[in-house]
């Protein structure tokens, strides 16, 4: 698959709403003037999957301090700190037509590296309980149920911590459900 992963650019904004909507349902899915706030306040951290000049597929999420994701950090960028420890992820997305080809690990695995440069401790993130196993093989441990009710689902406290994970390289094949 031809893919090429960057950082997001303002003018993504209306084909990352359209892989959301796609990608999640209403009650979970996050609104076009949610990911507006987020291009702005922390692109750094918000990388998109081009295909053919066609955005098939992104990861995002904020920098915060907390080992764990609440609610408010969906929908509020006042919650990313540049500083913070931890990198979070608010959503995966694949287009449905390419999922289960390694475009996700792709994605996580970008995510990932870059953190890394970025001296971050780890990532966090929330999934339901299918997804735990995808997570896991990147080295991701399993919390509990998490206190999000995002969407009124049940979600799960998943995090990466870098000083017990081992090297990324070897999990970067791995394929999945890719959308959290």
């Amino acid at each position: 698959m031809d893919i090429i992963i960057r950082q997001v650019m303002p003018e993504d904004l209306d084909a990352v709403a359209r892989v959301e909507a796609i990608c999640f349902p209403q009650a979970e899915a996050a609104s076009r003037a949610s990911f507006a706030k987020r291009i702005q306040a922390f692109p750094e951290s918000f990388f998109v999957a081009e295909r053919q000049g066609e955005i098939v597929g992104f990861i995002n999420g904020c920098v915060t301090d907390s080992r764990v994701i609440c609610d408010e950090m969906f929908e509020d960028v006042r919650h990313h700190r540049p500083d913070g420890a931890y990198q979070s992820i608010f959503g995966l997305d694949v287009v449905p037509q390419l999922r289960r080809q390694g475009l996700a690990a792709q994605l996580m695995g970008h995510m990932v590296r870059e953190t890394q440069k970025r001296g971050k401790k780890g990532l966090i993130l929330t999934c339901k309980d299918r997804l735990i196993g995808f997570y896991e093989r990147f080295g991701y441990q399993n919390l509990g149920i998490s206190g999000s009710v995002h969407g009124g689902a049940v979600w799960y406290d998943m995090i990466l911590e870098f000083d017990s994970c081992p090297c990324m390289e070897e999990r970067e094949g791995g394929h999945g459900k890719e959308n959290s």
